[in-house]
């Protein structure tokens, strides 16, 4: 049936980046779906932590710095140690490096590729040394976004990380084809967070909703049924994809 393959009772998900609303919505998404949770830097734990135990899953709080090697190698085995069990990993970790290239501080642009590029990498990496140990269908599900594929004005370091995520992600999915796992992106289009919810009521927030195609915002949960595709069953013959879920906002044109 198509609902098993949504289906994800007993395994168990890493969640980086449970600090923004994206990633503690995709925390309970998975919840949702069977998927016991590890959730990394997340900033309200005891809220993150009744919603998933409210769904009959266990929840792990764990803590790490994504742009430290030695920090990100402790995080997996830790997870892997706790749970018995590593079946999905959601590399949702990310910073903004937001500034104009002229502008933009060499410590910002280095911090931007140590989260959003190196860390991924190396969090993906000793996730699927123990998907493989165990021989189990892994799923890694990168958190990439239309600066992916599409220009940010002011954003350049943060395009570029986000084009690195989507190649990354092609050629592991290459490299691990045969064993196993699947790395699949997803690249999420503007939605509203705590994070940039003070921008889009002012005048130049409200000018760069009157470009978008819609003139308006995405849900978290307009991710959901996409996510849960690359994080389960479903994704048995997809790897290596990029899937964009903008509401149309890098269409070119604008509103």
């Amino acid at each position: 049936m198509i609902l098993d393959n949504f289906q994800l009772d007993g395994r168990v998900a890493i969640v980086s980046g449970c600090n923004t609303g994206l990633g503690q919505g995709m925390a309970v998404a998975l919840a949702q779906a069977g998927a016991h949770i590890v959730g990394v830097n997340v900033s309200d734990p005891a809220e993150t932590r009744a919603e998933v135990e409210r769904l009959g899953r266990r929840f792990l709080d764990l803590r790490a710095n994504l742009g430290d090697i030695s920090c990100i190698e402790g995080l997996v085995a830790e997870a892997k140690s706790l749970t018995g069990r590593v079946d999905i990993l959601v590399n949702n970790a990310g910073i903004g490096g937001e500034g104009l290239a002229l502008d933009i501080s060499i410590e910002d642009f280095d911090q931007t590729f140590a989260v959003n590029v190196r860390g991924l990498f190396f969090t993906a990496r000793e996730a699927a040394k123990r998907m493989i140990a165990a021989g189990v269908e892994g799923r890694i599900v990168n958190i990439a976004s239309i600066a992916s594929h599409t220009v940010l004005p002011g954003l350049s370091a943060y395009c570029g990380s986000k084009a690195a995520v989507a190649m990354l992600t092609k050629s592991l999915a290459r490299e691990w084809a045969r064993k196993g796992i699947a790395v699949n992106a997803l690249a999420p289009g503007y939605i509203e967070t705590a994070i940039n919810d003070a921008w889009w009521p002012t005048e130049g927030g409200q000018k760069q909703l009157r470009g978008f195609p819609r003139r308006r915002l995405m849900d978290a949960t307009d991710l959901d049924e996409a996510f849960l595709l690359m994080a389960g069953p479903a994704a048995k013959a997809m790897t290596g994809s990029l899937i964009t879920v903008d509401d149309g906002q890098s269409l070119p044109g604008g509103g």
